[in-house]
């Protein structure tokens, strides 16, 4: 176990605790907590290749699945404070004649928040065990926002938009493509040049999975056993998916979002309204989880061979950040960090 623990600090002593029994019960990953912009504990687990006994480190890069889609979001966000986008532009006016099954009055904030209506290309509710499917479609096809002309083409209208929330992997890539096609750069270098680089995250991105380096943990899709998640994802994020990243990138995401350093105050404010809820109550802002009874937001993610939760909560300046290199290891202790916090129940 590599650890850095701050002392004579009753909550880091708890958080050590937390990890090895974390570590005891098979978690394999990173767990990091910052308080008003200071490292409170931090502490790597398990091993990031396990055929070669590679262990995970405390910069060691890991998929986190769906906290891309808060990265798309911020970026969407910033081409609307630039001019580029608004969120009242429709998809309709940068489609074309692409996907017409798609309503024409689905906006950029409608797909923001989960309230477009249209058709998704992953059903999750119907996914029993997260490792029990793998892609209908050779993987290497999936390398771009483009795929959205492929995955949602048949995908007719599940409501009209606005109506209600409705968790969409699709809309996230819907929007990946729209941003390329308002912005003329691919969704890679949006979020590289309007995120990634003003926040100073030198780890993130969104990494092929057939070309990564060796700080990079492999995706498992059990808590032993050596089979990968290569054939459950695309080889690239499409925009609702696939970002790496570091827990102290995702540290350092947090501060400069609420600092101003991405998106004007005004605009995270935005984003940090809730649009709908899920069935239990949980709030949904544009591209962030949110409490509902703090002032935290959250990301989330959960694929075959990744876990994933973020938290900040920018009244007390704490950041904790879970990450895993297989399907289920960060639930246990991502449930105890927030019971601790209290904050960011699950969804």
């Amino acid at each position: 176990m590599d650890t850095d623990l701050a002392p004579d600090h009753d909550l880091p002593r708890r958080l050590a605790a937390m990890a090895g029994e974390a570590e005891r019960a098979g978690f394999s990953g990173v767990i990091r907590v910052d308080v008003a912009g200071e490292v409170l504990f931090e502490s790597a687990h398990g091993l990031a290749d396990r055929a070669h006994d590679i262990p995970n480190t405390r910069r060691t890069v890991f998929g986190a699945a769906s906290a891309a889609k808060g990265f798309t979001a911020v970026a969407v966000m910033a081409l609307v404070g630039d001019g580029t986008l608004s969120l009242s532009t429709t998809a309709r006016s940068l489609l074309g004649d692409d996907l017409p099954l798609i309503d024409d009055r689905v906006t950029i904030e409608h797909l923001l928040g989960h309230r477009s209506g249209i058709g998704d290309y992953l059903d999750e509710s119907a996914v029993g065990s997260i490792n029990d499917y793998v892609m209908t479609e050779p993987v290497h096809t999936r390398d771009s926002p483009a795929a959205a002309l492929v995955v949602l083409a048949d995908r007719a209208m599940s409501d009209p938009p606005g109506v209600r929330f409705a968790y969409n992997n699709g809309g996230f890539v819907l929007l990946a493509l729209l941003a390329e096609r308002a912005a003329g750069t691919d969704l890679y270098d949006l979020v590289d040049q309007l995120v990634c680089q003003p926040a100073g995250l030198g780890a993130t991105g969104f990494l092929r999975t057939d070309e990564l380096d060796g700080n990079t943990a492999i995706g498992y899709l059990d808590r032993t056993g050596l089979r990968a998640n290569v054939l459950h994802v695309p080889v690239r994020g499409i925009g609702d998916g696939g970002l790496y990243t570091t827990t102290a990138d995702m540290a350092r995401f947090w501060q400069a979002l609420f600092a101003g350093e991405i998106l004007q105050p005004t605009t995270v404010a935005r984003m940090t309204t809730a649009q709908g809820h899920t069935a239990g109550g949980v709030p949904y802002g544009l591209g962030l989880w949110l409490d509902p009874h703090t002032d935290a937001a959250g990301l989330e993610g959960y694929d075959a061979g990744i876990s994933f939760k973020s938290v900040h909560r920018p009244s007390t300046g704490a950041t904790w950040t879970i990450i895993s290199n297989w399907s289920d290891g960060a639930w246990p202790l991502a449930q105890r960090v927030s019971d601790a916090f209290g904050d960011a129940p699950d969804r």
